[in-house]
């Protein structure tokens, strides 16, 4: 389907911006209102709008409302993280219409995680019944160079190093597919719940990461490495400084990623092997395990010091799948993000946990994808593929 140039900007406008009339449109646009006629006439007939209603005004019949079609099409998301990806279905509002988990192992390559991402996706329920996909996103844990979706140097994700992953499984999926960091991708979620422009999302789970939106936007970094918190480095007191998977001695990782505590849990004499054994200890009330969250979170605190004095966001929210510790981790953070910012930098900033810490990623990602879908170079593309 081909819609013109002043259609498509028509589009645009009422996603971002919710019900208007034909009057509010013509006032945002500076259209004359034959062209604001033409132009809804078009995307009405392609049914990408719907009437939402009317507004009563000073005088005459009420004027209706139009809204984008939430329901015109569907997205279809795949959170990954080191130890298993949330598959979802989602509609073009962001609104979760199934989703399910599964198993992945990051550093096994490519391959088995992208055929894992694939069949889960294809076997989601909703899939038979919903409308044509427009679009796809997945998440990922490491560094993702943009536009083109390579991974550019992962420090976990052996077999993943320059891999433009849209060639690999766009195919696949047969639908134009956006790539993403991980972390990015929740802290956009954040972002799209609570409308702060500038906040910081660490992720904790098997690893360690954070992704940053600075004045509205994704900070990225030159080449997609910005946010990289876990790989920083967290001055200790010890002679024996722990070695992070990286390959580098000293990483908050090393200390404060679920792969970590679970390393030095076992040492004491506990059967953990993942970060959901060291999950189950913590909601079992293991002392431990306890101890060594908020360990842990003191860690994490000292580097976030650092990121407030340098970017003063108004939120730090924690997520993940260590989120589910609650103050014992934020107590930590909270602590030494205190003692070592500025007052002036800590003076309203708030500390918590996510609120939706297994959904936030897929959040983020849907709206993500549909920014994307609807950008003025793609949107033909994605409409003809999804039959419009």
């Amino acid at each position: 389907m081909r819609l013109s140039d002043g259609a498509a900007d028509l589009v645009r406008l009422l996603r971002a911006a919710g019900p208007l009339t034909r009057a509010e449109i013509g006032v945002r646009t500076g259209w004359a209102r034959a062209t604001v006629n033409s132009r809804l006439d078009e995307v009405l007939e392609h049914r990408l709008v719907a009437e939402a209603g009317s507004e009563n005004g000073a005088r005459g019949r009420p004027a209706a409302r139009f809204e984008f079609r939430s329901d015109a099409g569907t997205l279809l998301i795949a959170d990954v993280g080191a130890s298993a990806a949330r598959l979802a279905q989602c509609d073009l509002g962001g609104r979760i219409l199934a989703q399910s988990q599964v198993p992945v192992v990051i550093g096994a390559g490519p391959e088995p995680v992208l055929d894992a991402v694939t069949e889960a996706l294809d076997t989601l329920p909703s899939r038979a019944a919903a409308a044509r996909p427009w679009a796809a996103a997945i998440s990922l844990p490491g560094p993702v160079e943009q536009p083109n979706g390579r991974i550019v140097s992962p420090p976990i994700m052996t077999g993943w190093d320059g891999l433009e992953v849209p060639a690999v499984l766009g195919p696949r999926l047969g639908v134009p597919l956006l790539v993403e960091n991980d972390a990015n991708a929740m802290a956009w979620g954040e972002h799209t719940v609570s409308g702060y422009a500038d906040l910081v999302l660490v992720k904790v789970g098997t690893g360690v990461g954070a992704g940053i939106v600075a004045n509205g936007s994704i900070l990225r970094g030159a080449r997609g490495a910005a946010g990289d918190l876990g790989h920083t480095y967290a001055p200790a007191d010890e002679a024996d400084v722990p070695l992070c998977r990286c390959g580098k001695a000293g990483c908050v990782e090393a200390y404060a990623g679920g792969w970590a505590i679970a390393r030095d849990l076992t040492a004491e004499g506990l059967d953990v092997e993942s970060v959901g054994d060291v999950t189950a200890l913590l909601t079992a009330g293991e002392p431990r395990a306890i101890a060594r969250v908020r360990a842990a979170g003191r860690v994490l605190g000292a580097s976030l010091a650092q990121t407030v004095s340098l970017l003063n966001p108004s939120e730090i929210v924690v997520a993940g799948q260590l989120a589910v510790a609650g103050e014992h981790l934020l107590s930590g953070i909270r602590e030494h993000v205190a003692a070592r910012s500025l007052p002036l930098a800590t003076r309203s900033l708030s500390i918590r946990t996510s609120e939706r810490p297994n959904e936030v990623g897929v959040t983020g990602l849907a709206d993500q994808a549909i920014r994307w879908a609807l950008e003025p170079e793609r949107l033909g593309e994605v409409l003809e593929r999804a039959g419009g």
